[in-house]
């Protein structure tokens, strides 16, 4: 049974740069998420949510599953002030087959390949793919460089 999970409890993205609206399934090794997109997003173009666009929601689907180890202790609690920054540090094999249009639904899966846990930093390569409906949109392997950062607070 799945429960629809909120993608900013995983992520620090807010909007206009949030590209996911729920975890659909979240496991250690794999995670879907569905994203709408609207007329205002900022990678529409001409009705079109362009190529970066469906490439930041692989990254931000990937990124919730390296970002729960952040968010969530061991135990569930959730961890107050939390700050990352990540980066996409490559991606492999990246084909994109159609380019979804404004008020399509699109659900995006990805898989663990790899994952190298440095404690405050992670390294991972994740196997993706986006659809809308049962049409293959985008096909690709992104690493991602996950890093919690100090911030300080000044009384």
């Amino acid at each position: 049974m799945r429960t629809a999970v909120d993608i900013q409890n995983y992520l620090p993205h807010r909007a206009p740069l949030l590209m996911v609206d729920l975890i659909l399934n979240i496991e250690a090794d794999f995670v879907e998420t569905v994203f709408l997109i609207k007329e205002d997003n900022i990678f529409v173009s001409n009705g079109v949510f362009i190529e970066a666009g469906l490439i930041e929601n692989t990254a931000q689907t990937c990124s919730s599953i390296v970002g729960k180890k952040y968010f969530f202790d061991e135990n569930g609690t959730e961890n107050e002030d939390v700050n990352l920054i990540g980066f996409i540090s490559a991606i492999k094999n990246l084909k994109i087959h159609e380019l979804p249009k404004v008020y399509d639904t699109i659900i995006t899966r990805a898989s663990l390949v790899s994952k190298f846990d440095g404690g405050d930093y992670t390294l991972c390569t994740m196997s993706c793919e986006s659809f809308r409906d049962d049409k293959k949109l985008l096909e690709c392997e992104i690493n991602l460089f996950i890093q919690k950062t100090i911030s300080a607070v000044l009384k």
